[in-house]
């Protein structure tokens, strides 16, 4: 069983950052703010990833299944996504989008999550590209918010949490220790691994962030997925070294179990192919037993999300 779970599919760029509005310019192109970007390979004339596209991805490299996560760059596609898992149970789950800080958030949150398609709800923090970029003071840890931690827990949805890069205002570890250890039954998942990178390894500040922040997968009700590791270290060039030593790294501290396989596709590849990506998960997990690579490559992932 091979699980990504880190995915993305969406009917066009619509979203916003710290930087501006998104708007898809096509072949892999986009607007961000007045910025051009290269967001995925140029996979054809339009900017868009359908579930089509992704389950023919997921064949073409003997992948089983995928969840499907959602964000501010690419934009709000709730019901997009729900009409894919709606169809494809066997193969997806997925995410829902929401922006704790907006206006009517309440009634927004009942009204998207009305579908029972998604099993989590997740919030992409980063401030370049995500929530914090956009809503300047926001915390996890604030008295609001305390709502939406007790009726994610009371509906068994999954909270996952992109807490963008080390040291950065949304790297708030201490908050989601606290939202975990007061919510027992609240599954979270925290995506990248914690966002280990070359220059903060380097930084033995840095480095403790990123060391407490994995410490969190000692509590009981706490994973990480390892997607987008790749795209941190592309410089290094294939068959990216780092990638492999973030996971010892990771693994010492809280085991194989609470790590997930995922790439973040569509985006992250501009840097592998991904049959090189499922390729490069089995090199980079080739130090662990069987039956802990097996965890890591799907069999977490299944039994976090449900698939």
């Amino acid at each position: 069983m091979i699980i990504d779970a880190h995915c993305h599919i969406f009917p066009r760029i619509h979203g916003l950052n710290a930087a501006g509005p998104t708007r898809g310019l096509g072949f892999g192109k986009a607007m961000v703010g007045e910025n051009e970007v290269q967001i995925t390979p140029p996979l054809g004339e339009g900017l868009a990833y359908s579930p089509e596209q992704l389950l023919a991805t997921l064949n073409w490299a003997g992948v089983d299944r995928a969840v499907l996560l959602q964000g501010p760059l690419y934009g709000e596609c709730n019901q997009y996504v729900d009409d894919a898992l709606q169809r494809h149970p066997d193969r997806l789950a997925g995410a829902a989008y929401f922006d704790p800080w907006s206006a009517n958030c309440l009634q927004t949150f009942e009204a998207t999550l009305a579908s029972r398609a998604f099993c989590a709800v997740k919030l992409e923090c980063s401030e370049p590209s995500g929530l914090f970029g956009i809503h300047p003071h926001a915390r996890l840890d604030a008295s609001e918010l305390c709502w939406l931690w007790e009726e994610l827990e009371v509906r068994g949805l999954i909270l996952v949490l992109d807490l963008g890069g080390i040291g950065s205002r949304s790297y708030q570890t201490e908050a989601v220790r606290n939202i975990a250890q007061r919510h027992p039954k609240l599954r979270i998942v925290i995506a990248h691994l914690g966002q280990p990178r070359p220059d903060a390894e380097a930084d033995p500040n840095q480095w403790e962030l990123w060391e407490a922040q994995i410490d969190l997968g000692l509590l009981d009700n706490v994973w990480f997925d390892c997607a987008s590791l790749v795209a941190f270290v592309h410089e290094e060039g294939y068959p990216f070294p780092s990638v492999e030593r973030y996971l010892r790294l990771a693994t010492e501290r809280i085991g194989a179990g609470r790590i997930m396989w995922g790439t973040d596709q569509p985006g992250t590849l501009v840097h592998a192919t991904y049959r090189q990506y499922v390729e490069l998960a089995k090199i980079h997990t080739a130090f662990l037993s069987p039956c802990e690579q097996a965890l890591v490559l799907g069999e977490t992932a299944q039994h976090v999300y449900g698939l």
